[in-house]
C-alpha cells in the first residue's frame, strides 16, 4: 500500500527519533533541497545522508507532534522537540514543512526558535 503524504510525514519523524537513516532518506526525492533558516540549503539525498550522520547538531531526542496539516501535497508539522544538543538538555518548539512530488518530500523547511538545527 502506498504512503500518504502524512503518513509519510509521520515515518519520517519516527525514523528520526530512531536514527534510522537509510530508511529516512528514502522518503525524500532524490534531488530533496532541505531548507533551515540561516543555514546553508542541504540538496540531494547523499547530502542528506551526511547531514543526519555527522552534521545534524542534535545527538538525540524525540519528537512530539501536536498538529499535522494536509494541504494538497504540503504536511505541515507543529510540535516539540526533546533531547540533547552539543551536549545539553534542550527543548523547543518546531514547525516544519514537507512538500511533496512522486511520493516523496521534494522540499523541506524547518523554523524553530533555535539559532542551528
Amino acid at each position: 500500500m502506498a504512503r500518504t503524504p502524512e503518513s509519510t510525514v509521520r515515518k519520517y519523524y519516527e525514523l528520526v527519533d530512531a536514527e534510522q537513516y537509510d530508511d529516512l532518506v528514502a522518503l525524500f526525492a532524490p534531488d530533496v533541497r532541505y531548507e533551515r533558516p540561516g543555514q546553508g540549503a542541504i540538496e540531494g539525498r547523499d547530502a542528506l545522508r551526511e547531514f543526519y550522520l555527522d552534521g545534524r547538531p542534535l545527538e538525540e531526542g524525540s519528537h512530539e507532534l501536536h498538529d499535522v496539516v494536509v494541504e494538497g501535497q504540503t504536511v505541515a508539522v507543529r510540535g516539540t522537540f526533546s533531547g540533547v544538543q552539543n551536549g545539553d538538555q534542550v527543548a523547543f518548539d518546531f514547525a516544519d514543512f514537507h512538500e511533496f512530488a512522486d511520493g516523496h518530500i521534494h522540499r523541506r523547511y524547518s523554523f524553530t526558535d533555535r539559532d542551528e538545527i
